[in-house]
């Protein structure tokens, strides 16, 4: 229903680059041009600078997408709204999760869903906690399921299940037969890490210093952005990683790792983000109360 002039503006002001706009809105990029100059001599203003190969918004252009934020937002919740009129579970559905949460507990969750709302259409973002907390911030994303209490003021955090860390090796890794670990011990072997802005390295970091550890001690090898390569890495028995149990439970059961209890036990929160000041849709209310209740039972 919003004017596509605007649409087309507020994602190009988003990505301030017309490529990335054009690709996002699936147009060429002469279209995405053609609809900037139309909204450009409505208003009689530049709405973008343009140089050195950047663009940036003029002052004008600041306030037009002040305006057209609120705009679209409140077109999409007008059709959201007359839609569930009809009684419909229907619509998109944007979900982020951290990479602990998205491989080894959503795709079971998504696709149960998915059985029983098949007109809901859902768009999966897939990233560590810290990039989750901003797209929900930034209303790119409806809802989060992150490994971290959020900071962020401007976000709703609802816990819905614990989830123990510990630690993991090697068959043939000195600290296997170990019944467990303490914080001081792990100083003495090579650690593998996950990268700054994981919910994993976010709660190791705190657990360690915590135990009176400073996590710069730590005898880090490599910091990794994904959990499979962490745990390929492990698997060759260059060290150990402190992960999710339940990330782990198909290597376990294999034999390729094994997973030793931290002392004292390392135990922590899922949550389900959403925005505080945005309208809900029935199908954002739906997917967070079904997706806390499942991830619970996945949990337990």
């Amino acid at each position: 229903m919003a004017d596509r002039r605007l649409q087309v503006f507020h994602a190009v002001a988003r990505y301030l680059s017309f490529t990335k706009a054009a690709e996002s809105l699936f147009m060429t990029q002469p279209a995405v041009t053609f609809q900037i100059k139309q909204l450009e001599e409505q208003f009689n203003t530049r709405l973008f600078e343009r140089g050195h190969g950047k663009i940036t918004l003029t002052p004008a252009g600041e306030i037009v997408f002040e305006y057209a934020e609120k705009i679209l937002n409140l077109s999409s919740e007008m059709e959201t709204r007359i839609g569930e009129m009809t009684g419909k579970m229907c619509g998109p559905l944007m979900v982020g999760a951290s990479t602990t949460i998205a491989e080894f507990m959503l795709p079971r969750i998504l696709g149960e869903f998915n059985s029983l709302y098949p007109q809901v259409r859902t768009r999966l973002t897939v990233a560590n906690s810290e990039s989750i907390e901003n797209r929900i911030a930034e209303h790119t994303l409806d809802v989060g399921l992150v490994e971290v209490q959020t900071k962020n003021p401007n976000l709703l955090s609802e816990v819905c299940c614990d989830d123990e860390l510990q630690v993991i090796c090697t068959p043939d890794y000195p600290l296997n037969g170990m019944r467990s670990v303490t914080p001081k011990l792990l100083l003495d072997y090579e650690f593998i890490s996950r990268e700054p802005g994981s919910g994993t390295r976010e709660v190791s970091d705190t657990y360690f210093r915590e135990a009176g550890v400073s996590p710069e001690r730590l005898k880090t090898l490599m910091e990794l952005g994904s959990l499979e390569a962490l745990k390929g890495v492990v698997g060759t028995g260059l060290g150990f990683a402190i992960v999710s149990r339940a990330s782990v439970g198909k290597e376990l059961q294999l034999g390729g790792l094994v997973a030793i209890p931290l002392d004292p036990p390392l135990i922590r929160r899922l949550s389900v983000l959403s925005p505080k000041e945005k309208f809900r849709s029935r199908v954002v209310t739906t997917f967070m109360e079904f997706a806390k209740r499942r991830l619970r039972e996945l949990a337990a």
